[in-house]
């Protein structure tokens, strides 16, 4: 038998098409109206502030641990422009932009971060998972979402995000193995950042890429450059269109960077120098975007005014509604099941009594004594 090189079907390419000081690629430009590029821009630079107004609270100590998403804008929201209505996506915690354009309030992300479940509830009508912190369990959701979709033949598609980090998780492999196999209608976004909080993404994966992983699991796979709105959207529409006609998976692979650290809760000074972070500032998707958008006399000095002014009054409004919500102590008891059991509707009756009137009141409500000296 002769030594041959083996001849893979599936491919892995690579996508620009806004160069850094904004020139565009003509030929490759999608073609937008006026109206959604617009849209766009506000949502990305709605998500800037916002992660810019949240950093604030989490210093004041409002919010708990916060996740910013600076510089990552494009790569989600590019993802989500492509989706219809009655598609999914699944979030890891750096997809704010793309939430946005999805349709969730401002406030019910804010009580998200700020230690409430009421912001893990999906908005009516939204066909998204929550926020999702624990690396990489997102993409066997996401991937479960994508095969109920085929088994329905209801021709809808399913995003998935996940960081670099996250490619080193079983989670990750099981799921894109899992989907390429059965042909789902899965899009598996990875934002590449180049950080999985300390650890340097060489230190992740030997490959050259992350996208040609996909040729291991027999899928196409696409290096995007992820601070670039245009490839993103151009990219995200051909692998949704090969999803709703039967042609499986696709690995996207978002070329990007985190300007800012992982999390409030981490120094990226220890362990990353300035000059790394300058040299990825020129090419911040918002600035790309918006130096596109003048050149095609979209935007001026004065709307860009109006917008941020706009967009700071939703956020002074969202923070109100945010800090005015009212905690429903008794929540876990009331939702665990369609109905409540007589063993949780004792339990919260005893602690309400300990909450209303004291240790004493609760040790005399049946059960309570035990109940008393827990609490």
């Amino acid at each position: 038998m002769p030594r041959e090189t083996i001849s893979i079907p599936n491919r892995v390419e690579s996508l620009s098409i806004l160069s850094a000081d904004g020139q565009v690629d003509a030929k490759l430009e999608p073609k937008l109206g006026d109206a959604d590029l617009k849209k766009l821009y506000k949502t990305m630079l709605s998500s800037r502030l916002f992660d810019e107004r949240l950093l604030q609270l989490q210093r004041q100590g409002r919010i708990g641990t916060y996740g910013p998403t600076k510089g990552q804008e494009a790569a989600s929201l590019g993802a989500a422009y492509v989706l219809k209505k009655d598609d999914w996506l699944v979030p890891s915690f750096r997809e704010t932009a793309a939430m946005f354009w999805r349709g969730w309030p401002m406030e019910k992300i804010i009580l998200w971060w700020g230690g409430h479940e009421e912001g893990a509830t999906v908005p009516a009508g939204v066909n998204d998972l929550p926020l999702c912190v624990p690396v990489a369990t997102q993409c066997l959701h996401a991937m479960g979402i994508a095969w109920g979709a085929k088994l329905r033949q209801d021709g809808t598609v399913c995003v998935g995000f996940v960081g670099d980090g996250g490619t080193s998780e079983g989670d990750f492999h099981e799921a894109l193995n899992f989907a390429a196999v059965y042909k789902v209608p899965l899009i598996m976004v990875v934002q590449n950042n180049h950080w999985a909080i300390s650890i340097p993404r060489h230190n992740q994966t030997a490959a050259q890429t992350i996208a040609q992983k996909a040729l291991a699991y027999g899928m196409d796979g696409l290096q995007v450059d992820g601070n670039d709105i245009l490839a993103m959207i151009s990219a995200c529409s051909e692998a949704a269109e090969r999803a709703r006609t039967g042609g499986g998976p696709t690995l996207i692979e978002a070329v990007t960077y985190r300007l800012s650290m992982h999390t409030t809760a981490d120094d990226p000074k220890k362990y990353r120098t300035d000059d790394e972070v300058k040299c990825w500032e020129p090419k911040d998707p918002l600035i790309r975007f918006r130096t596109y958008l003048v050149r095609k006399k979209l935007l001026t000095d004065k709307t860009q005014v109006e917008i941020e002014t706009q967009i700071q009054e939703e956020l002074r409004a969202a923070v109100q509604r945010a800090e005015a919500y009212e905690l429903d102590r008794y929540g876990m008891f009331k939702y665990m099941f369609a109905e409540m059991t007589a063993d949780l509707q004792r339990q919260m009756a005893e602690l309400r009594a300990y909450l209303e009137n004291g240790a004493a009141a609760a040790a005399s409500a049946p059960g309570g004594e035990r109940v008393s000296r827990v609490l």
